[in-house]
């Protein structure tokens, strides 16, 4: 007579479970944007019961605000490292424009568009101010760093990185609708970020 053997299922700890919510969320918010991030879609995603959730992130709040920051982080840093393999001062910023105007970070896009219009969820507009911070002083650095090596030519580069961002921003809400080609956006902001930073016409559109 063949005896069954048991089958032993492990528990997960509290962290690894709060990992896993976590993780579902930041699935949800890069695929629908972080309104459809719920309590009830989570727990679909995850594989676990509502009240599962509900126990271990007992406010939604914040489980999307960390979805939210943890995408943009992730993204800042993917960019930062794309940039500083680029070369000097003009290569870096043309391949900054260009990757983030090249229509293939709408996901990212859709996050923060979403994002902007959940303001009240403090906890997720505390994180939108954050993240709009790093990447202003990530872009600022960038103009700095071309000041100083004599390519870019301003005299308030704080002003410059936030010109730009909103810009890139704007651009990038546009092309979830498609309004407009996305070349005669490059173009656009390419044009613009020339003049803002005293390189000859072109020379970020090469």
């Amino acid at each position: 007579m063949t005896s069954k053997v048991p089958v032993v299922r492990s528990r997960r700890s509290p962290d690894e479970r709060r990992a896993e919510i976590a993780d579902a969320a930041r699935r949800i918010a890069l695929t629908r944007g972080p309104a459809a991030v719920t309590l009830r879609s989570v727990a679909t995603e995850a594989g676990v019961a509502p009240a599962l959730v509900a126990h271990y992130t007992p406010s939604m709040e914040d489980v999307v605000a960390t979805a939210f920051a943890t995408i943009v982080a992730d993204e800042l840093i993917e960019i930062e490292q794309l940039v500083s393999a680029s070369g000097d001062a003009l290569p870096r910023m043309q391949a900054l424009l260009s990757t983030l105007l090249d229509d293939t970070r709408a996901d990212v896009t859709l996050v923060w568009v979403q994002a902007w219009s959940l303001g009240s969820n403090e906890a997720l507009a505390a994180e939108v101010r954050i993240r709009m911070d790093d990447w202003a002083a990530f872009i600022e650095a960038e103009v700095r760093a071309g000041v100083a090596s004599g390519v870019f030519s301003t005299r308030d580069p704080a002003a410059v990185a936030r010109q730009m961002l909103g810009m890139i921003d704007g651009l990038n809400a546009h092309a979830l609708v498609q309004w407009g080609p996305s070349l005669e956006r490059r173009e656009l902001m390419g044009l613009a970020v020339e003049a803002m930073l005293g390189v000859p016409t072109g020379a970020l559109r090469a």
